[in-house]
């Protein structure tokens, strides 16, 4: 219901052969261009408020430019970089286009190594200057740096410091502005170490430059500069002399998978846009795992290294197979379908058993395949009780023969009854300022199908992959769902309360944000437990100034005696539109059964509290002291 801005997108190409190859073979020197622009459409869910692109150009002539980028801001950003782009190329002759080899010297963006950023900003901070990729040039090929990545780091304080300490002066406390600093001065340095030993093998002028470019070791880089990072990321990066990396968070928070054959070498935050854009299996799809780092030299030759040693066991972001990759991954599809079947027990009781009197249906678009898992499992529940019916009819069949056809058919007829009840219909218009009129506006973001329930008499339960700040269904969804008169509405939510804020890369970073919170915070102060709320504040206070390596998360104890159904009911009371006397329940997953149904990503703190790296214990306290001192 509510949208949840997130994880930017990454995508690279590194071909492997020529230019020529590829135009002799494909018809065109833009196969780079062209794969690179169809990874980044197909991650479009990623990034809608701003994208960029870099590209190197090997076997430049001293004099000829060699490394490009395109950037651009809003909802049609990708678009606009690729036909920047193209613009680029286009202001060429089709004749001078044809000549590969004079595009090779000579046109923009024709070049061996793409990059490809889509952006989701979570920190608030807006500006073209903010749009990856990043850039650090200088004369020497090897010293230059593009740089994107799909980040969030926890201490981008520690980071300012520690390059401060080393003489430099950072133009701004950013995360990735802090990177580009860092990782560019330890390129410097390996550029440097490595100047040194061509002097001692008695090398001059270029051939120096040439031993620097032949032996550049990225791995260097990163085991300098990476340690000191604490967050969800996967940092990428070209370099002028035309080195590639891609490297991952060793707690596996944020995604990467990357693909290769004889002809190219690339990577994306998801596996089917590498799929369907090389038009390979999921078997030839590999995942790049925590702590590693995907390289490929200049040579175009490419291997793993691991950089940092998995912390524990991996930590990947749930919510990414909750909601915010795409479903056509074979994987995710089947997870979001069995968070649906495991919702089938509490959804049963909150509708009495009265299977034949309710309608099914779910809230467009991310929650589809959650719903076909909700109907399976009631399909599969009915038709168990159908198995036991049947078998005592037949064991006992009455005598009356038209009593046994009536009973008969009235099991054999008894079905899930499911419909498209809601239509995403509008945005709401944010050129409106007058609040009421926003208001009114809101209430109409979505539709309904009208007379598919028996008003009063039907239940209605609506399934959603999240519920988080709650404001979508008192505002909109409620009222909406209120205007079929059903005897009770069930919203159901596929995946458990979000509890916490996340510092990895979705914008959940305010305490009070959250209906769950909320409703916690009420029911203490209810009891007459306001006490325990400045109890957790005096501990977060403690703490401020401990390392974070040492900073427990106190919050968790905040919800310590309150069950998640009384949650529920209180999320109820306070999301309740005004006028609306239906019945309303609020059914959610369990941490259990999110579990069960996505085995392989554990990251669970937005619901759970249990943060995978330090710094997340330290920015929750610093969420909840915020939130404290603020009432």
């Amino acid at each position: 219901m509510e949208t949840l801005k997130h994880e930017c997108g990454v995508a690279m190409v590194r071909l492997r052969k020529p230019l020529v190859y590829y135009a002799e073979k494909y018809g065109t020197w833009r196969y780079g261009f062209n794969k690179l622009a169809l990874l980044m459409e197909k991650q479009h869910n990623r990034g809608q408020e701003g994208a960029g692109i870099a590209c190197v150009k090997l076997h430049a002539a001293q004099g000829e430019e060699f490394m490009f980028r395109e950037r651009a801001e809003g909802a049609a950003g990708i678009e606009a970089v690729l036909r920047a782009a193209s613009k680029q190329i286009d202001a060429f002759s089709p004749d001078q286009q044809a000549n590969t080899s004079f595009a090779k010297h000579h046109i923009p963006f024709a070049g061996e190594l793409y990059m490809g950023h889509l952006r989701y900003s979570t920190t608030g901070k807006r500006g073209l200057s903010f749009v990856h990729p990043f850039m650090r040039r200088s004369n020497w090929r090897a010293k230059n740096l593009a740089l994107c990545a799909n980040f969030n780091l926890t201490n981008a304080d520690e980071v300012f410091q520690e390059i401060a300490a080393k003489g430099q002066h950072p133009r701004m406390v950013a995360d990735t502005f802090l990177l580009l600093e860092q990782l560019g001065h330890r390129l410097d340095r390996e550029s440097e170490r490595l100047f040194q030993q061509a002097i001692a093998q008695g090398l001059q002028d270029r051939d120096i430059t040439t031993y620097i470019e032949d032996h550049i070791n990225l791995a260097n880089v990163l085991r300098t500069s990476a340690p000191l990072w604490d967050g969800g990321y996967v940092v990428c990066g070209l370099t002028g002399s035309g080195e590639m990396m891609a490297m991952r968070d060793p707690w596996g928070i944020r995604p990467a998978f990357w693909y290769a054959d004889d002809e190219v070498v690339a990577l994306a935050s998801e596996r089917p846009v590498l799929q369907t854009s090389f038009d390979v299996t999921t078997q030839d799809i590999n995942e790049l795992l925590p702590g590693q780092a995907l390289f490929v030299n200049k040579d175009a030759e490419y291997h793993i290294e691991e950089i940092i040693p998995q912390k524990g066991e991996p930590k990947q972001c749930s919510f990414e197979r909750i909601y915010f990759s795409r479903g056509n991954d074979a994987d995710i599809y089947r997870e979001r379908k069995e968070l649906g079947r495991q919702l089938v027990e509490p959804v049963l009781k909150a509708i009495d058993g009265e299977i034949s009197n309710t309608v099914f249906s779910y809230i467009p678009n991310t929650a589809e395949a959650a719903f076909y898992g909700l109907v399976q499992g009631f399909n599969e529940y009915l038709g168990e009780r159908k198995r036991k019916e049947l078998a005592d009819f037949f064991a006992a069949p009455p005598q009356d023969p038209a009593v046994a056809t009536q009973l008969l058919d009235s099991i054999i007829s008894r079905r899930v009854r499911s419909e498209k009840v809601a239509w995403k219909d509008i945005k709401m218009r944010t050129f409106i300022s007058d609040s009421a009129s926003r208001s009114d506006m809101a209430a109409h973001v979505y539709d309904i199908t009208y007379d598919i329930l028996r008003p009063h008499r039907d239940n209605l339960v609506i399934i959603d992959d999240s519920i988080v700040r709650g404001t979508t269904l008192r505002e909109s969804i409620l009222r909406i769902l209120d205007r079929l008169h059903p005897r009770r509405i069930v919203i159901v939510s596929s995946a458990p309360q979000v509890r916490y804020p996340d510092y990895y890369g979705i914008d959940m970073a305010s305490m009070e944000e959250f209906i769950a919170f909320r409703a916690a915070v009420e029911l203490l102060t209810e009891r007459g437990q306001w006490q325990r709320l400045h109890d957790i504040y005096q501990r977060c206070k403690a703490q401020v100034h401990l390392p974070k390596e040492k900073v427990e998360n106190c919050v968790r104890d905040l919800y310590d005696g309150l069950t998640q159904e009384e949650i529920s009911e209180k999320m109820v009371q306070m999301l309740r539109p005004q006028g609306i006397t239906t019945e309303i329940h609020f059914v959610f997953q369990s941490l259990e059964g999110l579990h069960q149904a996505i085995p392989t990503h554990r990251g669970d703190w937005f619901f759970s509290g249990h943060y995978p790296t330090p710094g997340g214990n330290k920015r929750v306290n610093e969420a909840y002291i915020r939130y404290f001192e603020n009432q």
